[in-house]
C-alpha cells in the first residue's frame, strides 16, 4: 500500500501542518510530526472531511468571522512555511552504510546506532543498512530519502549525439531465432548457413550465443543464434534487444509450448517484429492450422486470417521453404528501412565472450552504430583495450565493420560480460580511465561471514536451523553467456527462507582463488563445463570448500531445488582416483588414436571413467576402451609410470591434455 506524508497532505488542501494533525487526532488517527506518514485510505478520508467542513463553515460564518477564521491559519502557514523550509532531501543508494548515513544527516554514527538498537536493529558503523531503515532514521532528522537514479557511467560519457537524416545508410537487418526448446532452431540456421552446431553441443541444446551473416540477391541478413533451453531466458532476452527481427520457430507437430509464450512476450517486450516459422512440416503428424489457432490465442493472427502476422511454412530436415522466409525477412526489413550513421565512433553489444588461452579475452560483439576499425580503443564494462585484430563469421581476418555486422575482437584487458555495451574511446588512456571509473562505481562488498560451512548435503538441515538465511553461490562456466544464465535461473530459486545469491561468475577452470572466496563468504562453487585446477581441489579439500561440477544446467537447478526441500539423498559420489598428461599421440589406421601418457598422480583403471580436459575445459567424458603398458592389456596404472589411452568413440585427443580418471562410489545412506 502506498503511503503519503502529513506535509504532502497540507500542501495538497493549501493548509498548515500542524492543522492536519489536528484534524487527523480528531478522527482517532495519532500521528508524531509533519513527517508522518499515512495509507492512501487515511488520507482520502482527512482529505474529504476536510473539505466538507471547510464548506460548512464557509456557509454559517459572516465575512469578519472568515476574515478572522483567515488571519489565524496565517500565522501557522507560516510557522509552517519555516518548519517545512527546514526539510532536507538527499539521495541514497538502495542500501548505505551507516557511517555514511550519518555524515549525509550531519550527525555521527553513534547516533544513528542507538537509534536503531531502539528499534532492536543491532549494526555496527560499516554495516549497511537498506533504503527503508534509513529513511526511518532520517524522519529524526527532518530529512526525506530518495534512491538515487542508477546512472550508466559509460552512457553518461559516451553519451549519442543525435544523427543528420543525411548521414543514414541502410544496414542489413539482424535477426534472433526464439522458440521452445527442440522446435529445430538450431536446425534451422544449418539449413541456412550450412553449419552443424547442433552436434557439437551437449545434448543437441545450444548452449552459446553466436552470429553470422548471410547473403540473399545481394542483400546481408545478420543471424543471432540463441539457446533453447529454459534456463537461458536471460540470454535469450539480451538477445532480443540488439535485434530488428524474430523468426519466432513453432514445431508443426508439437503448437505453442511455455518458451514459445515467453519468446514471444521477449520479442514484444523488445519491439521487434515478428515472423514465424512453423516448422516439421515434413511430419506426418504435422498440423498448420492447430499451431496458427494457439497462436491467435496469444496474440499473433497471421496474415490469411486477417491479421498482420507473417507465418511461413518450413521444413528445416528438407530445407523446404528457406527462400520464403529469407524473403519475408527482406520484406520487413524493406519496409521498416533499418538505417544507421557509419561515420561516426563504432559502438555495439557484445555477445559473446570467452578466455582463450593463445588469445586472451576474445568478444564477439556487434557493431550496431559507426564503423569499427582495427587499432581502435574501445572499453566495455571494466574491459578496455585497443582492437588488435578482427575475425568475421566466416574465420576470415577483416579490417573494419560496418552496421550489423558481427566480428570476435582481440586486445582487450579482460573477458567482458555478454550483454554489455562496447564503445570506441578517443584513446587508450581515455578507454582505461572509463574502465576504472566503472570499476570503482560497480565495487561492492561480497563477503559475508558466516560460522560454519554450507553443502548441498546439510543445507535444508541448516535452513531449518535458521543458520543459513543467504546461500551463496560461485559460478565457474566455458563462456560468459552461460555464467550469466547460470546466474538468473539459480537467482531465482530463491525463496521466502532462503535467499541465493550468485557473488562471483566467471570464465575458466575454477581455481584456488575461487575456492579461497568460496571459503571466506561460505559459498558453494558450481562449475560448468569446467573443471578444477589440481591446486584449487586440494584447497577445497584443506578449507572444506563443497565443488560441484555440471555440464548440464538444469542438473545444477535440480540438485539446488532439491537441497532447499531437504530431498537432496545422493546414492552416488564421484570419486577421482588419478590423473595423467598425455605427452605424445599415435594414429592407428583400423584402431584409432592412442594416447601415450604419464599417470601424474593417483592411478588409472581399465574399468574407471575418463574425462579429457584441455585448459581447463572439459572436452571429453566418457570410457577407455584400452589401457596398456607397453604392448600388454593392463587392469591398472600408477603414479609414476607410462601408459597408452585409447577413449570409446573420441580420436580428438592432443599432447598436453589431462586425463582424469574417476569412479562412482556408493554413499551408505
Amino acid at each position: 500500500m502506498s503511503k503519503v506524508r502529513v506535509y504532502e497532505i497540507a500542501q495538497q488542501l493549501e493548509v498548515s501542518s500542524k492543522e492536519i494533525i489536528e484534524k487527523l487526532k480528531e478522527h482517532g488517527i495519532n500521528v508524531h510530526s509533519h513527517m508522518s506518514t499515512l495509507a492512501t485510505e487515511q488520507a482520502d478520508t482527512i482529505i474529504k472531511h476536510y473539505k466538507e467542513e471547510s464548506k460548512d463553515m464557509a456557509k454559517k460564518t459572516d465575512s469578519k468571522v472568515d476574515r478572522q477564521a483567515e488571519e489565524e491559519p496565517i500565522v501557522l502557514e507560516e510557522e509552517d512555511e519555516l518548519e517545512e523550509e527546514e526539510l532536507r532531501i538527499i539521495e541514497i543508494p538502495p542500501t548505505i552504510a551507516v557511517n555514511l548515513l550519518a555524515d549525509k544527516l550531519e550527525t555521527t554514527a553513534v547516533n544513528l546506532i542507538t537509534s536503531l538498537m531502539q528499534r532492536g536493529i543491532m549494526a555496527t558503523i560499516n554495516q549497511e543498512i537498506d533504503f527503508d531503515t534509513a529513511s526511518m532514521l532520517a524522519e529524526e532528522y527532518d530529512t526525506i530519502l530518495e534512491l538515487e537514479e542508477e546512472i550508466d557511467i559509460l552512457e553518461q560519457i559516451f553519451t549519442e549525439e543525435p544523427d543528420d537524416e543525411r548521414d543514414l545508410t541502410s544496414r542489413p537487418p539482424v535477426v534472433v531465432v526464439m522458440g521452445h526448446v527442440d522446435h529445430g532452431k538450431t536446425s534451422l540456421l544449418d539449413a541456412l548457413r550450412f553449419s552443424k552446431v547442433t552436434e557439437q553441443e551437449a545434448g543437441g541444446i545450444t548452449q552459446h550465443i553466436g552470429a553470422s551473416t548471410i547473403s540473399v540477391d545481394d542483400q546481408q541478413i545478420t543471424f543471432l543464434d540463441t539457446p533453447g533451453h529454459e534456463a537461458f531466458t536471460a540470454m535469450r532476452m539480451r538477445g532480443a534487444q540488439v535485434t530488428d527481427i524474430a523468426i519466432l520457430v513453432v514445431a508443426a507437430d508439437d503448437g505453442v509450448m511455455p518458451q514459445t509464450i515467453e519468446a514471444i512476450n521477449h520479442a514484444r517486450a523488445a519491439g521487434i517484429e515478428i515472423i514465424v516459422a512453423i516448422n516439421k512440416m515434413d511430419k506426418p503428424s504435422a498440423n498448420p492450422d492447430r499451431v496458427k489457432q494457439e497462436l491467435a490465442d496469444h496474440g499473433l493472427i497471421v496474415e490469411e486470417w486477417g491479421g498482420e502476422t507473417i507465418c511461413v511454412p518450413v521444413s528445416a530436415l528438407q530445407r523446404e521453404g528457406l527462400d520464403n522466409l529469407l524473403e519475408m525477412v527482406l520484406l520487413v526489413a524493406e519496409m521498416n528501412e533499418y538505417k544507421a550513421n557509419p561515420n561516426k565512433r563504432a559502438r555495439g553489444t557484445i555477445i559473446e565472450s570467452e578466455l582463450d588461452k593463445g588469445r586472451g579475452p576474445v568478444a564477439t560483439v556487434l557493431v550496431q552504430e559507426g564503423t569499427l576499425k582495427v587499432g581502435d580503443p574501445i572499453v566495455a564494462g571494466l574491459a578496455y583495450g585497443r582492437i588488435r585484430a578482427m575475425i568475421d563469421d566466416k574465420g576470415n581476418q577483416v579490417r573494419v565493420a560496418t552496421p550489423s555486422t558481427p566480428v570476435e575482437i582481440l586486445g582487450l584487458s579482460e573477458v567482458p560480460i555478454a550483454g554489455d555495451m562496447f564503445y570506441v574511446a578517443a584513446n587508450n588512456k581515455h578507454a582505461r580511465q572509463v574502465s576504472d571509473k566503472v570499476r570503482e562505481q560497480g565495487r561492492t562488498q561480497l563477503i559475508a561471514q558466516t560460522p560454519s560451512k554450507v553443502s548441498l548435503d546439510d543445507l535444508f538441515t541448516q535452513i531449518q536451523d535458521g543458520t543459513v538465511k543467504d546461500l551463496n553461490i560461485i559460478v565457474k562456466a566455458d563462456v560468459q553467456g552461460s555464467v550469466e544464465a547460470v546466474r538468473q535461473s539459480l537467482e531465482r530459486l530463491s525463496n521466502e527462507e532462503v535467499r541465493i545469491r550468485v557473488i562471483h561468475g566467471g570464465v575458466g577452470a575454477v581455481t584456488e582463488s575461487d575456492v579461497i572466496l568460496a571459503s571466506a563468504s561460505n559459498a558453494i562453487i558450481i562449475g560448468f563445463n569446467v573443471r578444477p585446477d589440481s591446486g584449487a581441489r586440494s584447497v577445497a579439500d584443506r578449507e572444506e570448500v563443497d565443488i560441484r561440477l555440471y555440464r548440464v544446467i538444469y542438473n545444477a537447478i535440480e540438485d539446488i531445488e532439491a537441497a532447499m526441500k531437504g530431498m537432496l539423498d545422493p546414492e552416488f559420489k564421484e570419486k577421482v582416483i588419478g590423473h595423467a598428461e598425455v605427452r605424445q599421440t599415435f594414429k592407428i589406421s583400423s584402431m584409432g588414436t592412442v594416447a601415450g601418457s604419464y599417470v601424474t598422480d593417483g592411478k588409472v583403471t581399465r574399468n574407471s571413467q575418463v574425462r579429457i580436459i584441455r585448459d581447463g575445459i572439459v572436452v571429453y567424458e566418457g570410457e577407455l576402451t584400452s589401457l596398456k603398458r607397453f604392448k600388454d592389456d593392463a587392469k591398472e596404472v600408477n603414479s609414476g609410470y607410462e601408459c597408452g589411452f585409447m577413449f570409446d568413440r573420441f580420436n580428438d585427443v592432443k599432447e598436453g591434455d589431462v586425463v582424469e580418471a574417476f569412479i562412482m562410489e556408493e554413499i551408505p545412506r
